[in-house]
This record gives structure tokens, C-alpha cells and sequence, in this order.
């Protein structure tokens, strides 16, 4: 099997960190400087592995091997969450090249192809998984038109592209008969591996993201004048109902389904007036879309009860759904046997809870992940970190499993 260079990995890891370096971590928004910086090293990194590298009109990094063998597509992402992890998208990528470079100065496998993708705003700044999502075909220029970053004052994706030197440059698609299949590896951004005394994680699906806007209504009115027995503080009718969320989910939910209140907002929000509005942003995810839906129709049946018994008005509207995506049990198995093979018994079949980009490309082609664990299930934070052994040892089975996946091809 093809050999990696673990100086050669963590080289590049480091480096990769030090654009937008944030404290133990990183923050480098979509197609801000430092980004943009990080995607003009890397792309000179894939030219140095005898990668064709290109920067596309989306902001994608992808790097094409050359050879007429079979191919494999490998990637993940550069940008980060603001203020967030070190390893969260740079460690795919390295691995990605990583496999690159080892495959191609191994004779065995002469002629054969690993291609490397840098997908742009992985991260959602600007939407969801556009980088990828407008590889596979599936971004129009209206959604673009559209997309705009409320963490940077709605900047809004074309001036942001514009800016980053990108404007009138061609988006590029990938080719349908060119790849066998897809690899993407990452850290875990969970507790799982590490509170399991594991070192792998095989992924067997990517979960399904259901989101929701809930709204309520009440009176606005003088928080000192106003009796309590009058009051409808929408406020107050937003917490009960968040209380009765956490009591009654656990009965209808899997075993591995989690749901979040990622933002309330009180109107006018102000402390000597009763809120008349507030809204709550509320998510699902599971990997299964039965487990999704009932907990769907658990929601609507509390918010429904909360309107019914007053005294505010309540309401849910759908923002978004997502479908659980099934990874291909052909890479699976490679990397299964490439785990045994490094670290045998030290590894795990786990759905993800965390959305990626081979989501998409699970819907074009045979994909796949691995994890590797992330201490104290830390991530989308500068405290994020992955023991040195836990990366170089995730290096070398993402590459076996890419050369394991090659071979059979032939």
C-alpha cells in the first residue's frame, strides 16, 4: 500500500492554520482575505503534487491528477466557522492531497487518478454547501443572486466574489464518467470516538437537517404597569414551549436524534416592555426520515396545543429539509479494512451527525467518510483538536482505503 509522510501531513496542517490564525484556532470566512490566501497556498500545493489546479467561479480548489486510469474524487472544504477550529475542513483536505501525492510516486499504481476538491462555503456562510452542491450541478445564478452572509452585515455572495477576484469566472461540473466513487474524511466534531476508546469512525450515513421558524403573538405593553393576569408575554409562551419540547422529544426520538433552539429573538426586546412577538429557530436532525418525521409531527401537534390553550397565538413554518444521505457499503468496506488493518478492534460503524458535502456527491456517484476523534467533542470553536497520532494514523487508512478502491477498479 501506498505510504504517506507524516511530517509532510502535519507540515501542511500547521500551515493551513496560520491563515486567519485565531487563538488555538482559525477564522476565516468565506471568500475573506485569509480564505482567499489559504486557497491560493493550497492550490500551489496541488500544483507541487503534479495536480492541474484550478480556482473556479464559485471559489472551488480543484485540483486534477493526470493519468487515464481510474479516479477517485477526494475533498472537503477551506473556510472556516467564524472563530472556529483548526482541523474542521483543512484536515480533509490535507488527506485528500495527501493520498494524492502517495498514490502517485507508488508503481503499483501508475496511471491511476486522486483529484482534489477544495468545496467553497461548506461552512454555510452563504448557503448550503454551495461549493459542492454547485459542482454537482445543482446552483443556479438566481441562488447565488440570492445568497448574501448575515454574520457580515448581509454581504451579499456576488460582491463577495467579486472582491475575491472571482467575478465572470466559469463554475466548473464534474465530469459523470470520470469518478468511482467519492472519499471525504474529517474529524468527528463529536464525543463518540473518544468517549468509546475508538480511534476510527466509518460513516454509514450523513443525517437529515430539518429546520423550523417558530413565531409568537402576543401585547406589547409597560412591563411595570401591566398585571401579571393579563399579560401575554410571547416571550414567556416561547419558553414553556421550549420546556415542552425537551419533556416530550425523548418519546418519539432515536437513539441518536438531537434537536436545538439555535436562536430566540424577543420583539422589541427591550426590559421594561412585555415582548408582544418572539421567534425561535428550531432543528432536527436523525438519520432516519421516519424518526425526522415523527419528531415533525410531535412539533406541530405542541406548537397547535400552545395556540389552542392561548394566551398568545403560535405558529411553525417549515425553512428547510434536508434528506439523510446513505454512504456506499463498498467504501465502507475499504475503509473498514484499511481501519483493521492500522488499528484493529479500534473502530466503529457511525452515522454523522454534523452535515458534509458528500451528501451531495452521494446522490451522483458511490461516496464515503472516515472520522477521526475530536477531543472532548469539541468543534465550531478555536478549542477544536485531534491527538498527532489520531491524524497521522486517519492519513494512512484514507489513503489505503483510496488505493484499496483504485485497485479494484482496475
Amino acid at each position: 500500500m501506498p505510504t504517506i509522510d507524516p511530517d509532510r501531513v502535519m507540515g501542511d496542517l500547521k500551515r493551513l492554520a496560520e491563515f486567519g490564525k485565531y487563538k488555538t484556532g482559525v477564522h476565516r470566512p468565506t471568500y475573506s482575505e485569509d480564505d482567499m490566501a489559504a486557497r491560493h497556498w493550497f492550490a500551489g500545493r496541488m500544483a507541487d503534487a503534479g495536480l492541474e489546479p484550478e480556482i473556479d467561479g464559485i471559489g472551488n480548489v480543484i485540483g486534477r491528477g493526470k493519468g487515464n486510469g481510474p479516479c477517485i474524487l477526494t475533498g472537503s472544504h477551506i473556510e472556516s466557522q467564524n472563530y472556529g477550529g483548526w482541523l474542521d475542513g483543512s484536515l480533509g483536505m490535507v488527506y485528500g492531497l495527501e493520498a494524492a501525492r502517495a498514490i502517485s510516486a507508488d508503481p503499483e499504481f501508475a496511471g491511476a487518478v486522486v483529484d482534489v476538491g477544495a468545496w467553497a462555503d461548506e461552512e454555510g456562510h452563504f448557503g448550503i454547501l454551495m461549493g459542492s452542491r454547485s459542482f454537482c450541478g445543482e446552483v443556479t445564478e438566481e441562488e447565488i443572486d440570492k445568497a448574501a452572509d448575515p454574520t457580515r452585515g448581509g454581504l451579499k455572495m456576488r460582491d463577495a466574489l467579486a472582491k475575491a477576484g472571482l467575478a465572470g469566472r466559469p463554475r466548473r461540473q464534474y465530469e459523470p464518467n470520470r469518478y468511482i466513487a467519492y472519499l471525504e474524511a474529517h474529524i468527528e466534531q463529536g464525543d463518540w470516538l473518544e468517549a468509546n476508546d475508538l480511534r476510527l469512525g466509518i460513516v454509514t450515513s450523513i443525517v437529515g437537517i430539518w429546520q423550523y421558524r417558530v413565531t409568537f403573538e402576543g401585547v406589547q405593553n409597560h412591563a411595570g404597569t401591566t398585571r401579571m393576569a393579563i399579560r401575554k408575554d410571547a416571550g414567556l409562551a416561547l419558553t414553556k414551549l421550549c420546556c415542552e419540547i425537551d419533556r416530550v422529544f425523548p418519546e418519539v426520538a432515536g437513539p441518536r436524534s438531537v434537536w436545538t433552539t439555535g436562536r430566540i429573538t424577543l420583539f422589541p426586546g427591550a426590559p421594561s416592555i412585555i415582548p408582544g412577538q418572539a421567534e425561535m429557530l428550531f432543528q432536527i436532525r436523525d438519520a432516519d426520515v421516519a424518526v425526522l418525521e415523527r419528531m415533525e409531527k410531535k412539533l406541530f401537534e405542541l406548537v397547535a396545543a400552545s395556540d389552542a390553550a392561548g394566551p398568545c397565538r403560535a405558529k411553525v413554518e417549515v425553512l428547510r429539509k434536508s434528506t439523510p444521505a446513505m454512504m456506499d457499503e463498498r467504501v465502507q468496506a475499504a475503509l473498514e479494512a484499511a481501519a483493521e488493518r492500522h488499528a484493529p478492534g479500534k473502530h466503529t460503524r457511525m452515522p454523522s451527525g454534523a452535515g458534509h458535502d458528500a451528501q451531495n456527491f452521494a446522490r451522483h456517484m458511490p461516496a464515503g467518510m472516515l472520522f477521526v476523534p475530536s477531543i472532548g467533542g469539541i468543534s465550531h470553536h478555536w478549542d477544536e483538536n485531534t491527538k498527532e497520532e489520531d491524524i497521522i494514523l486517519g492519513a494512512q487508512v484514507f489513503t489505503d482505503a483510496v488505493a484499496e478502491l483504485l485497485r479494484s477498479a482496475r
